[in-house]
């Protein structure tokens, strides 16, 4: 039986991944090289003139999040949520970040303002989803990864965490239809769940 708690996040890449408008500075090329201690010194150095700079806060604090160092992570997104308090970027990082600590509610609290912004991608609602299924919420977390689906019908990882919950609800034949759909798309946790849960 699927645990109660699923605290691994794997969240998809190319929703972080764009660390500026233009994806061309030094520090954005050393980012997608993997050279995050590097690309940290030189977001420091923008900073270092342009404190508020969000674009270069948010991509610090994503450098920082790939290294492991959440708290600057979350620092960093902080101080550029207080300039753009309707950044869907910054919102989706606190409240991935938030849900990597363990502290959901907050999470959940970052997820819904992030649902709030006109346009919102299906990240906020996945997101929103399972935060709210940490805290134990199934209803409501199913109606989020429902919504996360209708705007990205092709966002595996949603099908999947679904398809937990429904399992853990017992509705077998539902899940395995999300662990199919899931697994078609390339998420490959779904793969083990489809040979373990359905026939």
């Amino acid at each position: 039986m699927f645990k109660k708690s699923i605290l691994g996040l794997c969240i998809c890449t190319a929703l972080f991944s764009g660390c500026s408008n233009k994806g061309d500075s030094k520090g954005d090329t050393l980012f997608k090289q993997g050279n995050y201690k590097e690309a940290i010194a030189v977001y420091s150095d923008k900073l270092a003139t342009k404190p508020k700079d969000v674009e270069a806060l948010y991509s610090r604090g994503r450098a920082y999040e790939e290294l492991g160092d959440l708290e600057s992570a979350k620092k960093d997104f902080e101080a550029g949520y207080k300039q753009d308090e309707k950044n869907v970027k910054l919102l989706l990082a606190l409240s991935n970040v938030y849900q990597k600590q363990g502290n959901f509610d907050r999470s959940l609290l970052y997820a819904e303002y992030a649902t709030s912004v006109a346009g919102a991608p299906a990240m906020a609602y996945f997101l929103k989803a399972r935060a709210l299924q940490q805290i134990g919420n199934t209803e409501e977390a199913m109606k989020e990864y429902t919504a996360a689906i209708e705007i990205d019908d092709q966002f595996g990882q949603a099908y999947y965490y679904r398809g937990v919950l429904k399992y853990a609800t017992k509705k077998q034949r539902g899940a395995c239809d999300d662990f199919k759909k899931a697994s078609g798309l390339g998420y490959k946790a779904a793969d083990t769940a489809l040979e373990k849960y359905c026939e």
